[in-house]
């Protein structure tokens, strides 16, 4: 027997200002902000469908937040699938100020070709917003 993955449920994102990526992520992708109670106390997290991405801030005690063996903020490639056409998404990242650093270019998907868009978070990590 093989075990089968279903999807991610979420990931967590070493980041310098929780406040600023939380929104970062909000302002820019539409993630909705969530504060949630964990055995160490509260934390940040952003929302989307059925994902989330925690948001481990820097210094936090490794014990309390169990995590990779390198934690750094700004080592992270990201890529988000969006149904809207590219021309929206375009429109929306000047309409909030978000430089692009590639694209629109061709890229393959988990489901085969797409269209891409790269920008950066407050922390430098590599955002792609695609469309199939």
């Amino acid at each position: 027997m093989t075990l089968e993955i279903d999807r991610i449920d979420h990931i967590v994102l070493n980041v310098a200002d929780v406040q600023a990526s939380a929104a970062w992520y909000a302002r820019v992708l539409g993630m909705e902000r969530e504060v949630f109670d964990s055995r160490t106390g509260p934390r940040v997290a952003v929302k989307f469908g059925r994902q989330k991405i925690n948001l481990r801030p820097m210094g936090e005690d490794t014990v309390a937040w169990f995590t990779g063996a390198n934690p750094m903020p700004g080592s992270d490639d990201l890529c988000f699938i969006t149904a809207q056409p590219m021309r929206q998404v375009l429109d929306h990242f000047a309409s909030v100020g978000v430089a692009l650093e590639v694209g629109p270019v061709e890229r393959t998907g988990a489901l085969g070709t797409m269209q891409s868009v790269y920008c950066r978070d407050p922390d430098g990590n590599l955002v792609e917003v695609a469309v199939y």
